[in-house]
């Protein structure tokens, strides 16, 4: 009998650890803050006092255009020809609403495969980009495009695939880069000092 609760507890212990995801949140929200003297520690951020938010906290406009070389927003603007290149978000999925212009979306499927999903989206179209995989948006209209993205994840990080593997720092080994891009060694340093 003692063998067999012994094993029990261990069995318990053992799923209870292995059960790894994104918590639910601790509070109704956090209101992000730049001072963390005036702020409270919620659920491992910083955030506002709860009791001083207000209407203007959750408030923001879309009728002015943001800034095209934002490099994570939830409000998107592309420029003509603009793009979100290809990144992944390891730890939330990602929804998208094209409200203004076109894009091609569009996500790579994993290993072994590499299967390419994409499509042409119109204004009033939703994509979805499932947790981990490398996805991208590209507009292909002459005009701005317009696009809101949600994530799944209080923090969902972000890994844009050319920043990562060509500006690490230190820098990985050029001549393993090259082999592993099948580029030559010059190439591989030309993009790593762009970085």
């Amino acid at each position: 009998m003692k063998s067999f609760l012994l094993a029990f507890v261990l069995l318990a212990l053992a799923s209870s650890l292995a059960s790894a995801f994104d918590p639910r949140p601790l509070q109704d929200f956090c209101v992000a803050i730049d001072e963390p003297k005036s702020a409270v520690f919620l659920n491992g951020k910083f955030c506002k006092d709860p009791k001083l938010a207000k209407a203007g906290d959750f408030y923001f406009s879309v009728k002015m255009p943001g800034d095209t070389n934002n490099p994570v927003a939830a409000r998107i603007d592309f420029a003509p020809y603009g793009q979100n290149p290809p990144h992944t978000h390891p730890r939330a999925t990602e929804i998208l609403v094209l409200l203004e212009g076109t894009l091609l979306v569009g996500f790579v499927t994993s290993n072994p495969n590499h299967t390419l999903i994409s499509k042409v989206l119109n204004k009033g179209d939703v994509f979805v980009f499932a947790i981990g995989l490398i996805h991208f948006q590209f507009n292909i209209g002459k005009a701005n495009a317009l696009a809101f993205a949600g994530l799944s994840s209080q923090n969902p990080g972000v890994i844009t695939i050319a920043d990562a593997v060509f500006g690490s720092n230190p820098p990985i080994n050029p001549d393993f880069l090259a082999k592993a891009f099948q580029l030559n060694v010059k190439v591989v340093k030309d993009l790593q000092a762009k970085f």
